[in-house]
């Protein structure tokens, strides 16, 4: 039997959205985010910008998808918020459909590129797409053991400075080789980001500027932010310097991270692996850190009538 998916703009969404927020906050907090956390991350989704399409076969209805077409750094850019085929209709070729559909919708309104951000498993529907990246988190309960005698201290003025030119060109590299940004776009994001940030530099409010040692020498840095979501530190970077890896200090930089952040009275530490760096994904992965989203995207081409 042939199975024809037809897609029907709703002029009320209140019901998918309601399904979709119920859905988004069980995985957020399946991952290991507090309730307060789980709704500070879906009012960032944004559900109510969402053009949202009804999916349908043979006039039954059989899930939804909900896309939007936004500017980011002067590129617009479509985004699959949400696509979804419900259990019983699985397996017929919709969601492959929904998502030709998706990619069009936003290709007719100027996108070139098309990301989708996944809580679920979509089985390979979007293993086309190249992965950006992924926001992982990990639950700090209790105080956290250090490893490998690896302590933390604050970071001096003096030192302030260099770390941050090599920061900013760390953040360049990793935007380029996640294929997000040109090299021209990573430089303009990183000067916008950094000023947006770290308004006041070091002394910042919320920020915690880090320098990792062992056995008294300098291996590392780490740049935190405290409270970023409710009850919830974020890494913005936990670096071990190229001399002394390899030595087992990744996990113990993130492990004086995991301190830091209970410490300030927060139960969780969260970072963005950029996507290319497999080394940093395996090394969160053995470490705990569960995945929160994947992010992916690709290049659509422009309709020629």
């Amino acid at each position: 039997m042939t199975h024809v998916a037809a897609f029907t703009l709703l002029d009320d969404s209140a019901e998918w959205r309601s399904d979709f927020e119920r859905r988004r906050r069980a995985s957020y907090t399946a991952a290991g985010l507090g309730a307060a956390a789980a709704d500070r991350m879906l009012e960032d989704a944004g559900a109510g910008d969402w053009t949202v399409a009804e999916i349908t076969d043979a006039g039954t209805r059989v899930g939804h998808v909900a896309v939007v077409v936004t500017d980011a750094d002067g590129i617009l850019v479509g985004r699959i918020g949400d696509l979804r085929v419900d259990a019983s209709h699985t397996g017929r070729g919709h969601e492959r459909a929904a998502r030709e559909w998706a990619e069009q919708w936003c290709a007719r309104r100027g996108a070139s590129r098309v990301e989708v951000r996944l809580t679920e498993p979509a089985g390979e529907l979007f293993d086309g797409y190249r992965l950006r990246g992924q926001l992982r988190v990990r639950r700090v309960d209790s105080p956290p053991t250090a490893l490998e005698g690896v302590t933390a201290r604050p970071m001096t003025p003096a030192e302030y400075r260099g770390w941050l030119d090599a920061e900013k060109a760390a953040y360049i590299a990793d935007i380029v080789r996640s294929g997000a940004l040109s090299p021209e776009g990573a430089v303009h994001k990183s000067d916008r980001d950094f000023a947006e940030l770290l308004p006041e530099g070091l002394t910042t409010p919320g920020h915690a500027f880090l320098v990792l040692e062992a056995a008294g020498e300098r291996i590392g840095t780490g740049w935190l932010r405290h409270g970023h979501l409710p009850g919830v530190t974020y890494g913005y970077s936990l670096h071990v310097e190229e001399r002394h890896r390899g030595k087992g200090f990744g996990r113990a930089a993130m492990a004086a991270g995991e301190q830091a952040a209970f410490a300030a009275g927060d139960g969780a530490l969260m970072f963005t692996v950029w996507g290319g760096n497999d080394v940093a994904m395996s090394l969160y992965t053995s470490a705990g850190y569960r995945v929160v989203e994947k992010s992916r995207s690709t290049d659509v081409p422009r309709p020629t009538a």
